[in-house]
């Protein structure tokens, strides 16, 4: 009798390496993020392993009868990590870090696992991009070095999984996730397919194994972390690493973070042993501000529970061109359009036939509308050529029809001020009927835009 067998037909599908868009045939352009040639063809996993969180199967039970544990969170002793984290490290946690290269993404991270390691805690760091002499070299540099830290130059996602079940540690850090990749996948380490099923399988491995891990990204050329968006969405908590290359120090930020507040910040400063927390940011970002020039003004901005003193500058110059320029760094460049347009219809200035140039300095983004006044004072500062007072702070929105509004967190910023030596205060006067506090600084509220530019210039 003679036996028929079928051979099953390999399926393919074709991902595009930027968004992680599927097509089942091949395009020139993407038809999600319009990029050009980037669809790269993948085969299909068939995943034939059960996904669970739990060894056992379980049957679904009434939210009433789950109880309740309070979360235990381990310290990294690293006071700036262990703010934009919640508090410390949460068990079973995924973290997916990302930053510019050279950045310092690595550093935090070794040193991190550093401080945890010194706790009697086994930790592994597997790198994929250094050999294990490399790595400890970085190590001996940044005085990291613990019985209980543990290296591993490894690529294969398999091979990997396994050394984690044998050693069983508590901290997991992977370097970077580009480089893993799985044998049952054919498509290259990084790609689309191959990024996406070695997170999957590492959220899986943490929740399962309650091993708190720390996944580094790299970036695109737009700032985003590499591969699709998705991962973003599978991981608890995404750190972004933001600064100036040329500049000492780094912003480490949650966007997002299932254990704690996005709103968080960290401050670090580069030097020969590492990333140092810096717990003035304040005095640091304000420490080169020149005094009696025209354009540069101070405002406060809420970071969380930090407020930060930050020196706002403006250049208003001429032009002979068509189309004014009007270039922003670290504040929005629509927000600063729409308050240019308040200046010319509200404080007649004539903005129009002048180039915009304002930018925060020391690399910080400040997407809050309590700056808004900042913005206004130094643009018109800069255009009248006049000197503000140094000791000022100016906080407050402003709205379109030129009313300046209240804003959160009066006090916290009042109080900063004052602490490093500030003697006046411009703020919305609907702010100023509600402050309780006595803070030794001079308190001056004002309504419209009309207003608090006559009453300064």
């Amino acid at each position: 009798m003679l036996a028929l067998f079928t051979m099953a037909k390999e399926k393919s599908v074709y991902s595009c390496q930027s968004c992680g868009y599927q097509s089942p045939k091949w395009m020139g352009k993407c038809p999600d993020c319009q990029g050009w040639n980037t669809l790269v063809e993948e085969k299909k996993l068939e995943i034939l392993e059960t996904r669970t969180f739990h060894e056992e199967s379980l049957s679904p039970i009434p939210i009433t009868k789950l109880s309740t544990q309070e979360t235990f969170r381990t310290s990294t002793k690293i006071k700036e990590f262990d703010r934009v984290l919640g508090g410390g490290l949460v068990e079973g946690a995924l973290v997916l870090v990302g930053g510019d290269p050279g950045i310092g993404k690595s550093t935090l991270i070794l040193q991190a696992l550093d401080a945890v390691a010194k706790q009697n805690i086994p930790v592994l760091y597997i790198s994929g991009e250094e050999s294990l002499d490399q790595t400890k070299l970085r190590a001996e540099r940044l005085h990291a070095g613990s019985d209980s830290l543990y290296l591993l130059s490894e690529t294969l996602l398999e091979k990997s999984i396994q050394e984690i079940k044998k050693l069983k540690p508590k901290v997991l850090a992977i370097d970077s996730v580009q480089t893993l990749y799985t044998s049952e996948l054919d498509s290259a380490p990084g790609s689309i397919g191959q990024v996406r099923e070695v997170v999957a399988r590492l959220l899986y491995l943490a929740k399962r194994e309650k091993i708190t891990t720390f996944v580094i990204g790299h970036v695109t050329k737009e700032g985003a972390i590499a591969g699709p968006r998705v991962l973003e969405h599978m991981v608890d908590t995404v750190l972004y690493f933001e600064g100036d290359g040329g500049k000492s120090y780094r912003i480490l930020r949650a966007v997002k973070n299932r254990f704690g507040s996005t709103n968080e910040i960290g401050v670090f400063e580069m030097s020969e042993r590492g990333l140092e927390g810096v717990e003035n940011p304040s005095e640091l970002f304000l420490s080169e501000r020149p005094l009696n020039a025209p354009g540069s003004v101070v405002v406060a901005s809420v970071e969380g529970t930090r407020p930060m003193l930050v020196e706002l500058q403006a250049l208003v110059t001429p032009t002979t061109l068509a189309l004014p320029r009007r270039t922003t760094m670290g504040v929005d460049h629509n927000r600063v359009s729409l308050l240019v347009a308040v200046l010319e219809k509200r404080a007649d200035l004539a903005l129009y036939n002048h180039d915009i140039y304002v930018n925060v300095v020391g690399g910080l983004k400040m997407q809050e509308p309590g700056v808004d006044v900042g913005i206004v004072v130094s643009v018109a500062s800069s255009f009248l050529n006049k000197a503000l007072d140094p000791q000022s702070l100016f906080l407050g929105e402003v709205g379109l029809t030129g009313e300046i509004r209240a804003i959160n967190h009066i006090e916290i910023r009042a109080k900063e001020a004052a602490r490093l030596g500030f003697k006046h205060c411009y703020l919305p006067k609907s702010n100023l009927k509600k402050l309780k506090s006595k803070i030794p600084i001079e308190f001056l509220g004002v309504s419209t835009v009309d207003e608090l530019i006559r009453l300064i210039f």
